[in-house]
């Protein structure tokens, strides 16, 4: 029997003093892509945050298997290397950080720990450029300081050549289409479509219906009150699109 890429079960965590996941199951085997749709507030960006291991989250019960290992054992960094992404809905500036020794770093660090040599700066050029291109990325813009000052749009395309040179096994998209036009969204999803292979898995977080237009999932699951609600294939999105999410929103 084949072990899912990503297993979660009966996950339960808070931030400070407030429940937000109240016992989550998934289950992600290779090669697959899921869609996790939901209302403002649902703790969607939550969920991902704690697949990547940010500080102040607490998991309170439950358990998350990464390739058959304790996810939770393992900190941020060992969870990036060990081929889990993260595309942010709002990716940080970082001044005075290039964005090419960024991108090298990251690249060389998950070539080590899968040993094998390290790029040197020659390959990583022509890697960075042949990558670039295909995302509408000049050379320039890799020259640049972290993201800073770029628009929405440039900031979104460079986390996708972040993972198309990264190469992920499981790359979680919060948002993606978030502040894109729609030339920027078919820019980004053809990025992500060429990602996928039959192997890596995908994650995709997502509000509305209209980037499951271009990232076609395999499976759609409504996140409400802290769980899956309800799982179907890409009809699901439809449905929601024009019915919204009020069926799955408690009153309080």
């Amino acid at each position: 029997m084949t072990t899912p890429l990503l297993e979660i079960e009966d996950l339960h965590a808070r931030v400070q003093d407030k429940e937000i996941i109240k016992g989550f199951n998934l289950v992600i085997n290779e090669g697959e892509v899921h869609a996790l749709m939901g209302p403002n507030g649902a703790g969607k960006s939550t969920l991902s945050n704690v697949l990547c291991g940010k500080e102040g989250y607490e998991v309170t019960s439950g358990s998350i298997k990464f390739k058959g290992k304790d996810l939770l054992a393992l900190d941020p960094e060992e969870r990036a290397r060990e081929g889990i992404f993260l595309a942010m809905q709002y990716p940080v500036e970082i001044p005075g950080v290039p964005t090419s020794t960024f991108l090298k770093h990251a690249v060389n660090a998950i070539r080590k720990h899968q040993n094998l040599s390290e790029l040197d700066t020659m390959e990583f050029i022509k890697m960075v450029r042949e990558e670039g291109r295909k995302l509408g990325i000049d050379a320039d813009m890799i020259k640049r300081p972290l993201n800073v000052g770029f628009s929405g749009g440039e900031k979104k395309r460079l986390e996708t050549l972040q993972m198309s040179i990264l190469k992920p096994a499981f790359a979680i998209l919060d948002e993606a289409d978030s502040g894109l036009d729609i030339d920027a969204l078919r820019v980004v999803s053809d990025g992500v479509n060429a990602l996928r292979d039959g192997k890596r898995s995908m994650l995709v977080i997502t509000h509305y219906q209209r980037l499951l237009n271009y990232v076609v999932p395999d499976f759609v699951h409504v996140y409400a009150d802290g769980r899956i609600v309800k799982s179907g294939d890409k009809t699901l999105a439809l449905e929601l699109e024009e019915k919204g999410y009020a069926e799955f929103v408690k009153e309080k």
